[in-house]
């Protein structure tokens, strides 16, 4: 069971680090720069998930929380194209990550695969705790309180998404049963006039009687296309259409992005905890003194030794930062000698600074204004809310928990 309705809205977030770096920039802002203008997107800061990890050293949250909100919107996020919120203010999450523990079975959680890595690599840390265990639950509550759609991931992120899918494909299984869920699908259809009812109930029955695959992809879009629909009836007929209940947390589907590319200043990943990341709001002078310190090809003792590109961790920065031309002239002159390390660094200076500056002109305007940056987050958080406390009154209806209303 998978409900199509929500694909034009995606979620992403990011833990608080405190200011971020080049990495973060090309493997994840600059895909939501583009994101941003084509779908409907909710970006928002999982304060709560830090404290699955660090929990025991909270005091530098805030902090950290107000430095990746500059950073992102130093980077071009735009308050107007974009839902940008802060998790921990939207207390639906909570509640919705508590629903959904009740009904999500232990081992679905054992199984997920950073699970024991994470328990391996983070040692150091006590995370015998119900919190760190049930992540997973509350990544899904993220998701599923807006019915996103579509949750941008690489690849090796996509098995941590079918946990979220199994648990709304579960929810669903269990209370998507409603009395007469069939008669109010059928008084959902007329809705849509006898033409576009006709069509859908013919689709509907070569996908539940042929299997046709492709009846099935063109009845969603001709739903999607429904605008007298409500969002309850147009749930009902996703459902109806593959022949189970209503569905009411949709199943969000992968947006798989492409692989980031940014070595850091050893050649290794840009992190933080490899201390080799050029932050976002490095002064120039700090980073023309990071790439020029860069360690270089090893065989290149001296100035008049030839050296191999492919050995140098500059080499990979110039991939992103050089243009072609000039990347084959510096790799011919690398290889014969003819210029030195800090000649065929000089250019990568010059294009991560011309990168940086119009960020950090933006950066320097938003910290000089907290205020603003505080009202950014308050109106973000609570459009956000407005959108999970719907999906929150439908989640305690079909759980049978309105009964006080």
């Amino acid at each position: 069971m998978s409900n199509q309705g929500s694909n034009r809205r995606v979620l992403s977030g990011m833990r608080p680090t405190g200011r971020l770096h080049l990495g973060h920039y090309h493997g994840v802002l600059k895909n939501w720069l583009e994101l941003q203008h084509s779908y409907e997107c909710f970006f928002f800061v999982a304060d709560w998930h830090a404290l699955t990890t660090h929990y025991e050293a909270p005091l530098d949250l805030g902090q950290h929380v107000t430095d990746m909100v500059i950073d992102w919107l130093a980077a071009g996020v735009s308050p107007s194209a974009a839902t940008v919120f802060v998790q921990s203010r939207v207390p639906e999450h909570a509640e919705l990550h508590l629903l959904l523990s009740m009904i999500t079975p232990l081992g679905w959680l054992e199984r997920v695969p950073t699970y024991k890595d994470q328990q391996e690599q983070l040692r150091e840390r006590d995370l015998a705790t119900y919190g760190f265990l049930g992540y997973p639950v509350l990544q899904s509550a993220d998701v599923l309180a807006y019915r996103a759609g579509l949750v941008p991931v690489g690849e090796d992120q996509v098995a941590h998404l079918e946990v979220t899918r199994e648990i709304a494909r579960r929810f669903n299984h269990l209370y998507g049963r409603e009395p007469g869920f069939a008669d109010k699908a059928e008084a959902a259809v007329d809705k849509m006039g006898k033409k576009m009812a006709r069509r859908y109930r013919d689709l509907r029955k070569r996908f539940q009687e042929q299997g046709e695959e492709e009846a099935l992809d063109v009845a969603r879009a001709l739903l999607e296309g429904q605008q007298n629909l409500s969002l309850a009836d147009r749930e009902r007929l996703f459902g109806y259409l593959e022949g189970g209940g209503k569905i009411i947390l949709p199943e969000p589907q992968p947006m798989l992005t492409p692989t980031a590319k940014m070595p850091g200043l050893d050649g290794r990943k840009m992190s933080k905890s490899y201390n080799n990341a050029i932050s976002l709001r490095s002064e120039p002078a700090q980073v023309d003194m990071q790439i020029r310190t860069m360690p270089t090809d090893p065989a290149r003792v001296r100035r008049t030794d030839p050296g191999d590109p492919d050995k140098c961790p500059v080499w990979g920065l110039h991939q992103v930062y050089t243009p072609e031309e000039t990347r084959i002239e510096l790799a011919h002159g690398c290889r014969t000698a003819g210029i030195g390390c800090l000649d065929c660094k000089r250019p990568l200076i010059e294009g991560v600074l011309a990168e940086l500056a119009p960020i950090q002109e933006r950066a320097r305007e938003y910290a000089s204004d907290p205020g603003l940056v505080r009202s950014i987050i308050n109106e973000g958080s609570e459009a956000a809310r407005e959108e999970a406390r719907e999906t929150l009154d439908e989640v305690r209806r079909a759980m049978g928990l309105d009964y006080l209303r």
